[in-house]
């Protein structure tokens, strides 16, 4: 009976022994994988760890990048020092346009005086020049002391017919004949001064060419040599040729355009005479050649329209370079 007993305790703790041993085998496998699982896991959120990180530091190298590029950015934006930010309304601006304005004018004195004391004859460069300011170079002025002395004794004689205070200085554009412009200059009598100065302000705009305009001084006041040298002039105290009688240019109160190309021609005993001399191919007025005046010519037109007439139409002779008034 022990016997039996005895072996069925045996039995059972056989029993019990191989159910613990399974157990602890279970728990065993279960742990072993739990903790694969486990580092598997952990090997995952490393990895999203890392992937973080390394946004992170694209993050961080990006705006470390942007930073140093903002300096240069902002530079450009910010004011040099000791300037001001710029937010005064529109009408500061326009008192500071005006402010500077004085300055633009005292660069435009300069301009004009530069060229108002260009010798007459010069070639003047007007490429950036405006037409305004262009205008402003034909203009008229008394005679100066300097001027006096210059033509006292040789275009002007002490007489009692026209004094200095009478007549006028004018500087003028032209366009010579090699198409510059040119700085020109005229003395005429006070009373067609504003015309003459209209009449080359608009011979210029239309680039109508007058090779030369200097004042007959420049010859010695000598007539025949101002014309052989084609010198357009008006003043000259003198009396007309082969007479006692004043000429209309001794009053400034006669022009001469472009004389060697338009002379004087008078038949004389079936002689032909011409002046100046070197004119003598241009007195037959039938033939085609370039400056000269005729019916329907600009210059001829102008001074018509400001009432000079023209020597052109006298019968006697022809003075074809001639407009008087």
């Amino acid at each position: 009976m022990r016997k039996r007993k005895s072996s069925a305790v045996s039995k059972r703790s056989i029993f019990a022994g191989a159910v613990c041993l399974c157990l602890l085998i279970g728990a065993a496998v279960i742990q072993q994988n739990w903790g694969k699982q486990g580092h598997e896991a952990g090997q995952e959120q490393s990895a999203e760890t890392a992937v973080l990180e390394d946004k992170k530091k694209e993050s961080a190298e990006t705006a470390d990048m942007e930073h140093m590029e903002e300096p240069s950015a902002k530079a450009s934006e910010q004011k040099e020092p000791g300037e001001q930010e710029d937010t005064k309304p529109d009408s500061d601006a326009s008192e500071n346009s005006e402010t500077s304005a004085p300055a633009q004018s005292s660069s435009r004195i300069l301009e004009l005086a530069d060229i108002q004391a260009m010798a007459a004859g010069e070639i003047l460069d007007v490429s950036a020049l405006s037409r305004e300011f262009l205008d402003s170079l034909f203009y008229s002025q008394e005679i100066s002391e300097e001027l006096r002395q210059r033509i006292w004794g040789s275009s002007y004689q002490e007489n009692n017919h026209i004094s200095l205070s009478e007549l006028r200085y004018l500087r003028v554009l032209h366009a010579g004949f090699d198409g510059e412009t040119h700085i020109g200059e005229l003395i005429v009598n006070q009373s067609i001064a504003e015309d003459i100065l209209e009449i080359m302000s608009e011979l210029y705009r239309q680039n109508y060419p007058i090779e030369k305009m200097l004042l007959i001084d420049e010859y010695g006041a000598d007539d025949e040599s101002s014309m052989s040298d084609n010198n357009t002039s008006v003043f000259n105290y003198r009396e007309i040729a082969g007479s006692s009688k004043l000429s209309r240019h001794a009053l400034g109160l006669a022009v001469d355009i472009n004389p060697r190309y338009n002379p004087y021609v008078k038949q004389k005993a079936g002689e032909v005479l011409v002046s100046p001399a070197n004119g003598g191919a241009y007195a037959d007025r039938s033939q085609e050649f370039p400056y000269k005046i005729t019916e329907g010519d600009l210059c001829l037109q102008l001074f018509s329209e400001y009432g000079f007439q023209w020597g052109g139409y006298w019968n006697s002779v022809k003075d074809y370079q001639h407009f008087e008034k």
